[in-house]
């Protein structure tokens, strides 16, 4: 099956009504029917809001976190069109993908 990997960057202190960003990405997509997500936390990484690393020790807390789908393209859309309606700023990337299952 063809479909597209919707990877979503958050930090991982970030909030979102109440919840870690994250978890409220997750809790989102599933609301919306989409039949699975993970969470990845980073051991490093750097990006628009500087350099991080899980080493030192003031910035624990704030490691990058990717949060990802495989999912179709509409349904990549609707999950992106509400992250928007809630009024968060995220950064993501599509990519194609393709799923199966190994005989």
């Amino acid at each position: 099956m063809n479909t597209i990997c919707l990877q979503i960057f958050v930090s991982e202190s970030g909030h979102q009504h109440g919840k870690l960003t994250y978890e409220w990405l997750l809790d989102t997509a599933q609301g919306l029917g989409i039949a699975g997500g993970s969470a990845f936390r980073a051991l490093a990484g750097y990006g628009r809001h500087g350099r991080h690393d899980e080493g030192f020790f003031e910035l624990a807390g704030d490691l990058p976190v990717v949060v990802e789908f495989f999912v179709d393209a509409a349904m990549a859309d609707r999950l992106l069109q509400a992250i928007t309606q809630a009024g968060q700023k995220l950064v993501y990337a599509k990519l194609p993908a393709e799923i199966g299952i190994t005989a």
